[in-house]
């Protein structure tokens, strides 16, 4: 049977209608629909916001797909002076994701390159109000700050910032070297005082040691002998010893 024209154009137009009005949604997609350019909160006319299979007005209806997986977005490297004056360069990294779908996409134009400019902003705010040293030893606590200050102002967007962190901090060449020094004057202090206190330590038992000596003399003459006994054990060396006095006190006596 030959196909007639009302037939051709009733075929074209359900083509044109699955062609336009069909969408599938991934899992981790979302549906925002605007139904003669209002956003429509019940979504697509079948399928609502999705995930899966969704049915659009065709004309009528328009679809913006938002993604809610996270995202991992570099953060430029930034000229920072820090507030004792020290000029770094400082990159991160930003971890977010889309929790609202609809602000997502009403409440800013773009919502990933608006959420890149407030971290840059906020980079350079934030670490320019710090001391270098706190920027190098105190990194958890800066990347707890920066995420909470990003996450306040990408809230009405609809974006949750999960996490923010610091990555690489690149020193002057001459402030490296100070740095190096800083470090080589630490160490060197340390083992002075190391040093130090094992003298003092062994001063103490020294004394503790003469103490104890001088209240008991014969513990002198115990140790004389051991003495004698360490030196004899080697064969090869002539030893020439003073015989103590008290020794031979009492053969005097007898004398």
């Amino acid at each position: 049977m030959p196909l007639t024209f009302p037939v051709v154009a009733l075929l074209l137009l359900l083509f044109f209608i699955l062609a336009n009005g069909l969408r599938i949604l991934k899992e981790y997609e979302r549906a925002v629909v605007f139904r003669l350019g209002r956003y429509s909160k019940d979504g697509a006319l079948y399928g609502g916001n999705g995930p899966g299979l969704i049915i659009l007005i065709p004309i009528l209806d328009k679809m913006e797909r938002v993604s809610l997986r996270t995202v991992t977005m570099d953060v430029p490297a930034q000229d920072i002076i820090t507030r004792d004056n020290v000029s770094v360069k400082v990159n991160a990294v930003i971890y977010f994701r889309v929790v609202d779908a609809p602000k997502a996409i009403l409440e800013v134009e773009n919502f990933l390159y608006a959420t890149s400019q407030i971290a840059q902003t906020t980079l350079r705010s934030v670490l320019g109000q710090s001391q270098l040293d706190d920027l190098l030893s105190k990194r958890e606590e800066i990347n707890a700050q920066l995420q909470r200050i990003i996450d306040d102002q990408t809230e009405p967007w609809g974006v949750k910032v999960t996490a923010v962190e610091v990555k690489n901090v690149d020193l002057p060449g001459e402030m490296l070297r100070a740095i190096a020094r800083q470090a080589e004057a630490e160490r060197e202090r340390r083992a002075k005082v190391i040093h130090a206190e094992g003298e003092f330590e062994a001063a103490q038992r020294l004394a503790d040691a003469a103490r104890i000596i001088s209240s008991e003399p014969a513990t002198l003459q115990l140790r004389y002998l051991q003495s004698l006994i360490e030196l004899s054990s080697d064969k090869t060396s002539t030893i020439i010893f003073p015989i103590p006095i008290d020794l031979v006190t009492a053969f005097f006596k007898k004398v």
